[in-house]
Protein backbone atom coordinates (compact mmCIF):
# COMPACT_ATOMS: atom_id res chain seq x y z
CA UNK A 1 0.00 0.00 0.00
CA UNK A 2 1.34 3.27 -0.68
CA UNK A 3 0.88 6.72 0.35
CA UNK A 4 -0.90 9.89 -0.39
CA UNK A 5 0.63 13.49 -0.71
CA UNK A 6 -1.60 16.61 -1.13
CA UNK A 7 -0.04 19.51 -2.58
CA UNK A 8 -0.68 23.42 -2.72
CA UNK A 9 0.45 24.30 -6.17
CA UNK A 10 -0.31 27.95 -5.47
CA UNK A 11 -2.92 30.09 -7.14
CA UNK A 12 -1.60 30.42 -10.79
CA UNK A 13 1.94 30.00 -12.62
CA UNK A 14 4.09 26.85 -11.36
CA UNK A 15 7.04 28.71 -9.82
CA UNK A 16 4.37 29.87 -6.31
CA UNK A 17 4.56 25.73 -5.93
CA UNK A 18 6.68 25.58 -2.37
CA UNK A 19 10.04 23.85 -2.44
CA UNK A 20 8.88 21.43 0.05
CA UNK A 21 6.04 20.87 -2.69
CA UNK A 22 7.86 20.74 -5.87
CA UNK A 23 10.15 17.81 -4.21
CA UNK A 24 7.09 15.95 -3.30
CA UNK A 25 5.68 16.20 -6.48
CA UNK A 26 8.79 15.04 -7.91
CA UNK A 27 8.35 11.66 -6.28
CA UNK A 28 5.03 10.83 -7.82
CA UNK A 29 4.19 7.78 -9.65
CA UNK A 30 0.76 8.87 -9.67
CA UNK A 31 -0.51 12.89 -10.00
CA UNK A 32 -4.76 13.54 -9.73
CA UNK A 33 -4.63 17.38 -10.55
CA UNK A 34 -7.09 20.03 -10.24
CA UNK A 35 -8.32 22.06 -13.06
CA UNK A 36 -6.64 25.56 -12.42
CA UNK A 37 -2.62 23.95 -11.87
CA UNK A 38 -0.08 25.42 -13.96
CA UNK A 39 0.84 22.48 -16.55
CA UNK A 40 4.17 22.92 -16.36
CA UNK A 41 4.19 21.71 -13.25
CA UNK A 42 4.27 18.45 -14.82
CA UNK A 43 7.95 19.16 -15.61
CA UNK A 44 8.44 18.30 -12.05
CA UNK A 45 7.45 14.46 -12.51
CA UNK A 46 7.59 14.16 -16.34
CA UNK A 47 7.34 10.01 -15.93
CA UNK A 48 4.61 10.13 -13.49
CA UNK A 49 0.81 9.63 -14.65
CA UNK A 50 -1.15 12.39 -14.86
CA UNK A 51 -5.08 12.28 -14.41
CA UNK A 52 -7.41 15.47 -14.35
CA UNK A 53 -9.69 15.45 -11.84
CA UNK A 54 -10.70 19.59 -12.08
CA UNK A 55 -13.61 21.03 -10.62
CA UNK A 56 -14.69 24.33 -12.06
CA UNK A 57 -18.19 26.27 -10.82
CA UNK A 58 -21.43 25.99 -12.13
CA UNK A 59 -19.38 23.71 -15.31
CA UNK A 60 -19.35 19.65 -15.39
CA UNK A 61 -16.43 18.70 -13.31
CA UNK A 62 -15.19 15.05 -11.43
CA UNK A 63 -17.98 14.10 -9.09
CA UNK A 64 -15.77 14.39 -4.94
CA UNK A 65 -17.17 10.74 -4.73
CA UNK A 66 -15.18 9.70 -7.70
CA UNK A 67 -11.88 11.88 -6.60
CA UNK A 68 -11.76 10.16 -3.38
CA UNK A 69 -12.55 6.30 -5.06
CA UNK A 70 -9.44 7.12 -7.06
CA UNK A 71 -7.05 8.61 -4.42
CA UNK A 72 -7.33 5.00 -2.85
CA UNK A 73 -7.39 2.80 -5.78
CA UNK A 74 -3.87 4.87 -7.05
CA UNK A 75 -2.52 4.40 -3.63
CA UNK A 76 -3.16 0.60 -3.51
CA UNK A 77 -1.64 0.09 -7.06
CA UNK A 78 1.52 2.57 -6.81
CA UNK A 79 4.09 4.22 -3.88
CA UNK A 80 2.98 7.52 -4.28
CA UNK A 81 0.27 9.29 -5.44
CA UNK A 82 0.15 13.30 -5.42
CA UNK A 83 -3.24 14.99 -5.11
CA UNK A 84 -2.45 18.30 -6.45
CA UNK A 85 -4.43 21.01 -5.40
CA UNK A 86 -4.70 24.71 -6.57
CA UNK A 87 -3.92 27.43 -4.23
CA UNK A 88 -3.90 25.66 -0.38
CA UNK A 89 -5.23 22.30 -0.01
CA UNK A 90 -6.84 23.63 3.21
CA UNK A 91 -9.05 26.45 2.32
CA UNK A 92 -11.94 25.65 -0.39
CA UNK A 93 -9.94 22.62 -1.66
CA UNK A 94 -12.30 19.17 -0.37
CA UNK A 95 -9.34 18.54 1.52
CA UNK A 96 -11.48 16.88 4.61
CA UNK A 97 -13.51 14.96 2.31
CA UNK A 98 -10.18 13.50 0.85
CA UNK A 99 -8.79 12.88 4.45
CA UNK A 100 -11.67 11.23 5.58
CA UNK A 101 -11.94 8.81 2.60
CA UNK A 102 -7.83 7.88 3.11
CA UNK A 103 -8.25 7.31 6.88
CA UNK A 104 -10.99 5.14 6.36
CA UNK A 105 -8.86 2.82 3.90
CA UNK A 106 -5.97 2.81 6.34
CA UNK A 107 -3.60 4.75 3.39
CA UNK A 108 -1.23 7.33 5.16
CA UNK A 109 -1.11 10.94 3.57
CA UNK A 110 0.68 13.90 3.74
CA UNK A 111 -0.62 17.64 3.50
CA UNK A 112 2.22 20.46 2.03
CA UNK A 113 0.53 23.61 2.37
CA UNK A 114 0.21 26.15 -0.81
CA UNK A 115 -0.39 29.99 -1.44
CA UNK A 116 -3.73 30.58 -1.72
CA UNK A 117 -5.72 33.07 -3.43
CA UNK A 118 -6.18 35.67 -1.19
CA UNK A 119 -2.84 35.92 -0.36
CA UNK A 120 -1.75 36.07 -4.03
CA UNK A 121 -4.14 38.62 -4.67
CA UNK A 122 -2.87 40.76 -1.99
CA UNK A 123 0.64 40.85 -2.87
CA UNK A 124 -0.37 41.71 -6.73
CA UNK A 125 -2.36 44.79 -5.75
CA UNK A 126 -0.41 45.31 -2.66
CA UNK A 127 -3.23 45.63 -0.57
CA UNK A 128 -2.16 44.16 2.97
CA UNK A 129 -5.00 41.78 4.09
CA UNK A 130 -4.31 43.50 7.78
CA UNK A 131 -3.63 46.54 8.50
CA UNK A 132 -2.30 48.50 12.12
CA UNK A 133 -4.96 49.52 14.01
CA UNK A 134 -7.44 49.19 11.56
CA UNK A 135 -7.30 45.53 9.48
CA UNK A 136 -7.22 43.23 12.45
CA UNK A 137 -9.23 40.22 11.47
CA UNK A 138 -9.78 38.50 7.97
CA UNK A 139 -12.62 36.41 6.77
CA UNK A 140 -12.37 33.62 4.10
CA UNK A 141 -15.97 33.07 2.34
CA UNK A 142 -16.85 30.98 -0.80
CA UNK A 143 -19.17 32.73 -3.14
CA UNK A 144 -19.99 28.81 -4.38
CA UNK A 145 -21.52 26.18 -2.46
CA UNK A 146 -23.47 22.86 -3.22
CA UNK A 147 -27.15 24.67 -2.87
CA UNK A 148 -25.45 27.84 -5.09
CA UNK A 149 -26.47 29.73 -2.14
CA UNK A 150 -24.69 32.99 -1.43
CA UNK A 151 -23.54 34.22 2.17
CA UNK A 152 -22.63 37.63 2.23
CA UNK A 153 -21.96 38.77 5.65
CA UNK A 154 -19.83 41.81 7.88
CA UNK A 155 -17.97 39.31 10.13
CA UNK A 156 -14.54 40.78 9.95
CA UNK A 157 -12.49 43.93 9.04
CA UNK A 158 -11.82 42.52 5.71
CA UNK A 159 -13.57 40.09 4.03
CA UNK A 160 -12.40 37.85 0.95
CA UNK A 161 -14.82 35.90 -0.96
CA UNK A 162 -13.58 33.16 -3.33
CA UNK A 163 -15.21 32.10 -6.71
CA UNK A 164 -17.34 35.14 -6.42
CA UNK A 165 -16.65 36.19 -10.38
CA UNK A 166 -20.36 34.98 -11.54
CA UNK A 167 -22.25 36.41 -8.78
CA UNK A 168 -20.41 39.96 -7.85
CA UNK A 169 -24.16 41.28 -8.45
CA UNK A 170 -25.75 39.21 -5.88
CA UNK A 171 -22.30 39.68 -3.55
CA UNK A 172 -22.98 43.38 -3.43
CA UNK A 173 -26.89 43.15 -2.46
CA UNK A 174 -25.70 40.63 0.09
CA UNK A 175 -23.14 42.64 1.42
CA UNK A 176 -24.64 45.88 1.49
CA UNK A 177 -27.51 43.76 3.08
CA UNK A 178 -25.77 43.26 5.74
CA UNK A 179 -24.95 46.36 6.87
CA UNK A 180 -21.80 47.65 4.73
CA UNK A 181 -21.42 51.34 3.69
CA UNK A 182 -22.40 51.78 -0.28
CA UNK A 183 -18.51 53.42 -0.49
CA UNK A 184 -16.71 50.29 1.09
CA UNK A 185 -13.44 50.18 -1.22
CA UNK A 186 -13.47 46.60 -2.91
CA UNK A 187 -10.74 45.02 -4.75
CA UNK A 188 -11.67 42.80 -7.44
CA UNK A 189 -8.86 40.35 -9.10
CA UNK A 190 -9.10 37.22 -11.58
CA UNK A 191 -6.40 34.94 -12.47
CA UNK A 192 -4.70 35.84 -9.45
CA UNK A 193 -0.62 34.72 -9.61
CA UNK A 194 -1.15 34.48 -13.39
CA UNK A 195 0.74 36.29 -15.79
CA UNK A 196 -2.75 38.02 -17.02
CA UNK A 197 -3.94 38.28 -13.77
CA UNK A 198 -6.43 41.56 -14.08
CA UNK A 199 -7.03 44.03 -11.23
CA UNK A 200 -9.87 46.87 -10.98
CA UNK A 201 -10.65 49.32 -7.93
CA UNK A 202 -14.55 49.37 -7.26
CA UNK A 203 -17.17 51.01 -4.10
CA UNK A 204 -19.39 48.57 -2.94
CA UNK A 205 -21.98 50.14 -4.46
CA UNK A 206 -20.80 49.80 -8.20
CA UNK A 207 -18.98 46.96 -7.89
CA UNK A 208 -21.60 45.10 -10.31
CA UNK A 209 -19.51 47.17 -13.28
CA UNK A 210 -16.62 44.47 -12.64
CA UNK A 211 -18.79 41.58 -13.98
CA UNK A 212 -18.16 42.20 -17.79
CA UNK A 213 -14.12 43.17 -17.24
CA UNK A 214 -13.40 39.75 -15.07
CA UNK A 215 -16.15 37.39 -16.87
CA UNK A 216 -14.87 33.49 -17.39
CA UNK A 217 -12.19 34.22 -15.09
CA UNK A 218 -11.43 32.62 -11.50
CA UNK A 219 -12.44 35.94 -9.41
CA UNK A 220 -11.13 36.55 -5.75
CA UNK A 221 -13.39 39.42 -4.09
CA UNK A 222 -11.57 41.59 -1.22
CA UNK A 223 -13.63 43.87 0.73
CA UNK A 224 -13.22 46.60 3.32
CA UNK A 225 -9.94 47.41 5.14
CA UNK A 226 -8.00 45.28 3.03
CA UNK A 227 -9.09 46.57 -0.41
CA UNK A 228 -7.75 50.15 0.49
CA UNK A 229 -4.91 51.50 -1.68
CA UNK A 230 -1.81 52.22 0.11
CA UNK A 231 -1.17 55.59 -0.11
CA UNK A 232 2.62 57.11 1.17
CA UNK A 233 1.76 60.38 2.85
CA UNK A 234 4.67 62.74 1.43
CA UNK A 235 7.35 64.17 3.70
CA UNK A 236 6.52 67.37 3.95
CA UNK A 237 2.96 66.28 5.35
CA UNK A 238 4.75 64.00 8.29
CA UNK A 239 7.22 67.07 8.97
CA UNK A 240 4.39 69.49 9.41
CA UNK A 241 2.51 66.73 11.96
CA UNK A 242 6.13 66.42 13.78
CA UNK A 243 6.17 67.99 17.54
CA UNK A 244 8.53 71.15 17.84
CA UNK A 245 11.62 69.85 19.12
CA UNK A 246 12.61 72.10 22.01
CA UNK A 247 15.08 74.98 21.78
CA UNK A 248 18.89 73.55 22.52
CA UNK A 249 19.63 75.07 26.12
CA UNK A 250 22.64 76.97 26.69
CA UNK A 251 25.77 75.20 28.03
CA UNK A 252 27.46 76.98 30.61
CA UNK A 253 31.27 76.77 30.34
CA UNK A 254 33.07 76.68 33.74
CA UNK A 255 34.84 79.94 34.25
CA UNK A 256 39.02 79.41 34.29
Amino acid sequence: MGRVIFIGAGPGSADLITVRGAQRLAQADVVLFDALTDPALRAHAPHARWINVGKRGFCDSTGQQTINALLVKHANEVATVVRLKGGDPSVFGRLEEELIALAEAGIACEVVPGVTAAIAAAAATQRPLTRRGAGRSVSLTTAMTQTRELRAARSADTEVFYMAGKQLAALARGLLDSGWPADTPVSVVSRAGWPDQLHSDHTLQALPRASLLHAGRPTVVTVGEGARCVVAEPVAAKQAKAPAKDPALPVKTPSP
